[in-house]
């Protein structure tokens, strides 16, 4: 097993002996975000991939209280290996310098604040616009666009309204969870299929052998190990980020293809939490099935193929309300 912590989004993260997780997900995970001030949006690594060029690290480990309105101090380790720390005033700059335009490191506000979230109606029309998802999933013009049936009512209509849900930094649920046997799975015997480039909290040993995507199965169940209990909600869909450079990683341009080809571009699974607690490296994984297998996805596949429409409701509401 391996834990990672990411304190900035979409910036390298920091691997740990135990994390504790709790209902808003894990504690201290992206607490940090790079605000891209030109476009008045959270930055993502889908388009400002020079930030996986940088990695991140809490300058003390962060206490119980640190959250939303309360980021601890982190040091950001530049390409060039220079570190720099979110209390100086240097970072901005160096940041702004680095991508090309002018961004600025931000803490994640209180839960009441939704100012660096939501959306405006111009910003949700672009990233529901076929040529930004096809690029966001390195796709051409000639490619299918991506099953996106998998997703909730609930999570499509936070997607439409927010870039990030409130509360977090997280692209879409509280805990990504990732199996060394997808991994080995996708890398067929090359070493391509790092664990960085797919950016889990929870990367899990199971003891079957074998290939396949083992946590497929899992979605609308749970899994488990040390005292924390995931309900396991999709599978997680794969944009052009895994395939981009960063240290000690090459750029990948065949790695879509193949997620396509081997998995219809899904890799890992996204989770809520139901019971909070703490997960230690070496600690068993108790993976729960739903039952009868399959249901759920059904469920999931019926509420994503109204999605389109409820997310156009959305944008409709919006402009006769403006």
């Amino acid at each position: 097993m391996q834990l990672w912590r990411f304190p900035v989004k979409s910036m390298g993260g920091t691997p740990v002996d135990e994390l504790r997780i709790d209902r808003r997900g894990v504690h201290a995970d992206r607490l940090w975000a790079v605000r891209d001030l030109e476009h008045d949006i959270t930055a993502s690594a889908r388009r400002a991939p020079k930030l996986l060029g940088c990695s991140a690290r809490y300058a003390v480990d962060p206490g119980p209280d640190a959250g939303p309105g309360n980021a601890p101090e982190v040091i950001i380790t530049m390409p060039d290996g220079t570190e720099l720390s979110s209390a100086g005033t240097e970072l901005d700059g160096a940041l702004s310098e680095l991508l090309g335009r002018k961004v600025r490191l931000t803490a994640l506000p209180p839960l009441d604040d939704t100012s660096l979230h939501r959306l405006s109606v111009r910003q949700t029309r672009a990233n529901y616009s076929p040529t930004e998802v096809r690029r966001d999933f390195g796709l051409s013009s000639s490619e299918t666009l991506p099953d996106t049936s998998v997703f909730s009512t609930k999570q499509v209509l936070t997607l439409a309204r927010y870039a990030t849900p409130p509360g977090t930094f997280v692209d879409l649920s509280p805990v990504h969870v990732l199996s060394t046997n997808s991994l080995a799975t996708l890398s067929a015997g090359a070493d391509t299929a790092d664990v960085r480039r797919f950016r889990p909290n929870v990367l899990v040993t199971l003891d079957e052998t074998g290939t396949g995507y083992p946590e497929d199965g899992w979605v609308g169940g749970s899994v488990e190990f040390g005292s924390v209990a995931l309900q396991v909600t999709n599978t997680t869909i794969r944009c052009v980020v895994p395939t981009r450079p960063q240290p000690g990683l090459e750029l990948d341009r065949t790695l879509t293809r193949r997620l396509a080809e081997c998995n219809n571009r899904f890799l890992g699974v996204y989770a809520d939490v139901a019971t909070a607690g703490v997960v230690r490296v070496g600690d068993a994984v108790r993976a729960h099935e739903p039952a009868p297998p399959g249901a759920m996805r059904r469920v999931t596949a019926t509420a994503g193929r109204t999605m389109m429409r409820q997310v156009q409701r959305v944008l409709e509401a919006t402009v006769l309300r403006e």
